[in-house]
């Protein structure tokens, strides 16, 4: 749900009984609603006002809301397990490796004796180049060490054989955001980011040792902005079909003639496991080839450099570290100072040991009946969404037919793996950091190669268990809910019903929603790109579509900026069908009882109040320009209020009337499910 901080999801299951006894609290948070605003009128302000009038961002924070501060939260767990791993290695390679990564972090004066040495063996081949040919090795190199370049790729299901593992080539090569902030230059904004940015790149190739560090600098950025005129758009992005370009390996040649395809595809591992690829953007690998010929192979050498030295910046002494905040951290998120460096080594550690980590959170803080509940809450959600299809005005009936097939073969992934990662070959050392993320990028690099010409792991886990977020996959067809997001503030065990209904019922309908978007609707149930949607169905949903992408265009969370209805589409469609879905769940609940009324508030209305306390945050606004730019979610409160004007069911609970500042016309509702 966010990109962000993806959609979460987690509740524990609600009463079958239907209606609460009283003794339950209504779960919304009175004291921050603001009585001044009417609820009619700013959905979002009425209900968080006091609590975005007194609360500031944290210094070393881009935002602040319910999602980061659970994640904010649970950084001091994450801490005392690593720390305990340490102090308790005997016997346990697996709690040493976690021990001695956090220490390679924490140990700063290592890092202050290293300098740069960690990367002299990287710095020594790109100064070695004599050759332009040598650059598609170079590439592999990097592909596999995690650094930016040119062009990568993933390695995932075949879209159209979810039978298979396929690699899947894509563009790539940008050190900013978005290639807007190269290109659009009557954006102020972007522009003194872009001149900033030139700024931070020149520093850092100085501390480096480059004499002629301004002029690189320079070539640098004209370069990565050429990078930029040949890549698709964010919006061009969302289309899978297009995105779908199957070529095989003998053919690859055509596509960039005289690039050296099979020194990358050995060297990358590729080579000899599959027959063909699939190419994203075939326009970007064909002008980056051109790119490729016309640019000097100096500029192409600095470019490496620079990225190497991008890449490993946060893990080197603390010059390097410091610049490489000043410039992602100040410039492009408006971030005050830097987290505690525990915080850092936490991430640091969690990002390479993740499963291993994730282990031992779930053995001390996921209590089994959590797991319990949420099994049944989605069950709840699922039979909702069955009931609503067969309802739906839009669709024909044979589609409803294959959408129920498709619900039918979800699969549901709740809290942890059911096996989980073996770290055995993973070598990690106290005292060699850089090393480490290295070693870490490699392992799992190996992890992705290795599953080429292999059956499809239908139980490996996109996220780990302390991930404050969850997803939808169309290629699994699966919804995948990790183990720190059944807590408060997304599930209240104290607060009745409905405000878990409206919290984190909407974001378990949110994402099985997925499977229905404008996206995850071109997949069928097996995982395969397929359009089984009749020509009469595809042209009433565009049409929603169409109105919902209009409404989402007119939100602008920043003076001069707005919204992008159509990069957000499916993200939209999903926050409105997650909750239209949920509600009808919370009224399946009630079983035909009356919902108690607790602090003056209805079942209804505390519905959605649980639903807006979700969104209840505060970004920055150089953080909120990048979102814009690269977000698929709309900005949070337009998640709320943009949301509910679509709900019938908010204008009974809340009497909203024409006049009304939150008002829409029936026929301006864009009502999906």
């Amino acid at each position: 749900m966010k990109t962000h901080l993806l959609s979460a999801l987690m509740v524990a299951l609600l009463a079958t009984a239907g209606v609460q006894a009283q003794t339950k609290t209504s779960g919304v948070d009175i004291a921050n609603i603001d009585a001044a605003v009417r609820p009619q009128d700013d959905f979002f302000q009425h209900l968080n006002g006091k609590w975005l009038a007194k609360t500031d961002i944290p210094a070393d924070k881009s935002s602040w809301g319910s999602f980061e501060k659970l994640d904010d939260d649970t950084k001091p767990q994450l801490r005392a397990l690593i720390e305990g791993a340490a102090a308790n290695q005997a016997g346990s390679p697996e709690a040493q490796r976690i021990g001695d990564f956090y220490a390679s972090y924490m140990n700063e004066a290592k890092l202050e004796e290293l300098r740069l040495l960690p990367l002299k063996a990287d710095f020594e081949r790109i100064a070695a180049l004599n050759d332009k040919r040598l650059i598609p090795g170079l590439i592999a190199h990097f592909n596999r060490n995690g650094y930016t370049a040119p062009y990568g790729f993933a390695i995932h299901q075949d879209n159209k054989d979810s039978t298979k593992y396929v690699a899947d080539l894509y563009q790539d090569g940008l050190s900013l955001p978005d290639r807007d902030y190269y290109l659009k230059k009557s954006d102020k904004k972007l522009a003194e980011a872009l001149a900033k940015y030139e700024q931070h790149v020149s520093k850092m190739l100085a501390l480096a040792g480059n004499a002629n560090a301004a002029a690189d600098a320079k070539a640098i950025i004209a370069l990565e902005t050429q990078i930029a005129k040949l890549q698709w758009t964010k919006v061009q992005l969302r289309d899978p079909v297009k995105a779908y370009n199957k070529v095989p390996l003998n053919k690859l040649s055509k596509l960039a003639p005289g690039y050296d395809w099979t020194t990358w595809l050995n060297d990358t591992g590729i080579g000899g496991k599959v027959d063909y690829v699939i190419v994203s953007q075939p326009s970007y690998i064909s002008g980056f080839n051109k790119l490729l010929s016309k640019t000097p192979l100096a500029t192409w050498k600095v470019y490496f450099q620079w990225q190497v030295l991008h890449a490993n910046a946060a893990y080197l002494a603390r010059d390097f570290a410091l610049e490489h905040f000043a410039f992602y951290g100040k410039v492009l998120s408006g971030i005050d100072e830097q987290p505690p460096r525990w915080k850092r080594g936490v991430n640091a550690t969690d990002g390479a040991l993740g499963e291993a980590l994730g282990k031992l959170y779930v053995e001390q803080h996921f209590p089994a009946e959590r797991k319990a509940r949420m099994e049944a809450l989605v069950k709840n959600l699922l039979e909702a969404f069955r009931e609503s299809i067969n309802t739906l005005d839009w669709m024909g009936p044979e589609t409803k037919k294959q959408a129920q097939e498709k619900l039918a073969k979800f699969t549901t992934k709740i809290g942890y793996p059911n096996k989980w990662r073996d770290y055995s070959k993973l070598v990690v050392s106290k005292d060699d950091l850089v090393g480490n993320v290295r070693r870490s990028q490699v392992f799992e690099y190996e992890k992705e190669i290795g599953k080429l010409g292999k059956p499809i792991d239908r139980d490996e886990w996109g996220m780990t268990p302390q991930t404050v977020n969850a997803y939808y996959n169309p290629e699994l067809n699966e919804i995948v809910f990790p183990a720190v997001i059944l807590q408060p503030p997304f599930f209240d065990a104290d607060a009745d019903d409905a405000v878990n209904y409206g919290a984190i019922g909407a974001v378990i309908g949110h994402e099985i929603s997925h499977g229905f978007d404008d996206q995850g609707a071109q997949y069928d149930g097996d995982g395969n790109l397929r359009d089984w949607w009749s020509k009469a169905d595809h042209k009433n949903f565009a049409a929603k579509t169409r109105m919902l992408v209009k409404q989402y265009n007119g939100y602008s969370p920043v003076k001069g900026y707005f919204v992008n209805g159509e990069l957000t589409l499916g993200e939209n469609i999903a926050d409105n069908s997650g909750a239209a879905i949920a509600y009808k769940a919370y009224l399946i609940s009630l079983k035909g009882q009356p919902a108690p009324v607790i602090d003056g508030l209805s079942g209804q209305q505390r519905f959605y109040m649980g639903f807006g306390q979700v969104w209840r945050s505060k970004i920055r606004d150089a953080q909120q320009i990048v979102y814009l730019k690269t977000d698929p979610h709309s900005p949070d409160q337009f998640r709320a209020n943009g949301t509910v004007r679509n709900q019938p069911g908010f204008y009974e609970a809340f009497g909203v009337k024409p006049g009304d500042k939150m008002y829409l016309a029936p026929k301006d509702r864009v009502i999906m499910w």
